[in-house]
């Protein structure tokens, strides 16, 4: 058991999975299109040309599922609501049966003792809302907080813990800039309205969380370590310009009630054009929050590069001058993301340092890897990989611990192979493997070392 990282008593153990991912039954019992059924059926714009549609069937075999995290042992279960399954127009009333299926889940978890953690947005925006100009509109934020004050109605006294948002970096770069995810735009000041439109439904949707009298409150970001390539004044300025767009035009805002000082430099002449910002929206996206979420999977080496487009009319918001550095001596995921636990332990630590008593306790909501996963004849799965990658990841949150950060839980990501977005079925991050003609369930050697894991943490 010593060999086992060491983490606090209390220290919260969970696993998380999202709606579209693993949901299926797009659409069944009033679920109305997201951006993501309509984007899957764009040529190319998944790599192995699958789709949620199916999924992992847990739509129909939640209880199976909620049986394998019991057998687990965590203490935390974090999931999506889909709003497309609420509200199928993204408006109006709520979607009785779309209800029923989330209070079946909360009920079964409850029942087997582990708390339900709830993540409100996890990409599936009802594509009538995306029709009227999506995260780019002001428009979306308010229906978002309508949309929470729905679910947390119904929801707010059996669910302990409330995300927001997950990761709005990507549904504001890769969805509105770049195009990679849906609703597969690309644009440079469209982008930039649809991160704060994002900010603005969330401190709505605070709003709406608190009126409902919910116990936990927060947001889940995708933050980046990010370090220079090399010590040059144009190195560590692009790092900053990364760190502006990743990091700092989120968590300044949130955590410090002020827009990011380095955005002029990085977004040049589109932060110009800034008009979608209103006054009083500062102090509506800094509502005090009871936890951080933070999703980390692999850090950043940057350099300085050129501009891909010199005109800002058709520069996308990606394009802010600097270009990534493959990292030396790290081994690789399937994702092609470097393994460097330490580089954890430094972010958690920069949070700390940068936000002191501004910043509320942390819970790392995400964290995780794909790995070339092949099931042995038996059909077991021999994932050491993933098990030095989970080893390394919580001795480094460990060592975050000591170092004097507020860390409270740890989330693996995920519970099961899923569909792993633009990468399809072709990535997996499971803990369990699912075989996706069939659906079928088999714990991972992974499971199995993360459950030896919690119950090592339980006994000391």
């Amino acid at each position: 058991m010593s060999d086992f990282p060491v983490l606090p008593p209390g220290f919260e153990f969970g696993a998380a999975t999202s709606a579209y991912q693993i949901e299926g039954a797009t659409k069944e019992d009033g679920r109305g299109p997201s951006i993501w059924d309509t984007f899957v059926q764009r040529a190319d714009a998944v790599s192995d040309g699958s789709s949620g549609e199916t999924a992992c069937d847990h739509y129909h075999r939640h209880r199976e599922d909620v049986a394998l995290l019991a057998d687990l042992g965590v203490s935390t279960y974090r999931f999506s609501v889909a709003w497309p399954r609420i509200q199928p127009t993204g408006s109006g009333a709520a979607n009785p049966r779309g209800l029923d299926f989330y209070a079946r889940l909360v009920d079964d978890l409850l029942e087997a003792g582990i708390k339900p953690v709830a993540t409100l947005y996890h990409w599936d925006l009802p594509q009538r809302l995306e029709d009227a100009g999506g995260w780019r509109s002001r428009d979306t934020a308010e229906r978002f907080a309508e949309y929470t004050a729905l679910v947390a109605a119904e929801f707010g006294d059996r669910v302990p813990r409330w995300i927001t948002l997950n990761e709005p970096w990507c549904s504001a770069f890769l969805g509105y800039a770049n195009g990679e995810h849906a609703p597969g735009a690309r644009g440079g000041t469209s982008a930039l309205a649809a991160a704060h439109h994002l900010l603005v439904g969330h401190g709505l949707a605070m709003g709406a969380l608190r009126a409902a009298g919910v116990q936990e409150a927060g947001i889940s970001l995708n933050l980046d370590h990010v370090r220079p390539a090399t010590p040059a004044p144009v190195d560590t300025a692009a790092a900053l310009r990364a760190e502006t767009q990743r990091n700092l035009m989120w968590t300044d805002p949130l955590l410090a009630g002020c827009y990011a000082p380095g955005e002029a430099d990085t977004f040049a002449e589109l932060i110009e054009r800034q008009d979608f910002r209103r006054e009083g929206d500062l102090g509506l996206i800094s509502a005090p929050m009871d936890f951080l979420g933070v999703n980390y999977y692999t850090p950043s080496i940057v350099r300085a590069a050129p501009l891909r487009e010199p005109d800002p009319a058709l520069r996308t918001a990606m394009d802010i001058r600097y270009e990534g550095v493959a990292h030396p001596d790290a081994r690789l995921t399937a994702m092609g993301w470097a393994v460097v636990p330490d580089a954890l332990r430094e972010l958690l630590v920069s949070l700390r340092d940068r936000y002191g008593a501004l910043l509320p306790p942390i819970h790392i909501t995400e964290n995780g890897s794909a790995e070339h996963d092949t099931p042995a004849a038996d059909g077991s799965v021999h994932d050491a990989d993933r098990i030095a990658y989970l080893e390394s990841h919580l001795r480094a949150a460990s060592e975050a611990v000591a170092a004097g950060v507020d860390l409270r839980g740890y989330t693996a990501w995920s519970l099961m192979d899923n569909f792993e977005w633009a990468f399809g079925h072709s990535r997996r991050f499971g803990l369990v493997h699912v075989d996706f003609p069939t659906g079928t369930r088999t714990p991972k050697a992974s499971y199995h070392w993360y459950k030896a894991a919690i119950a090592a943490s339980s006994t000391r």
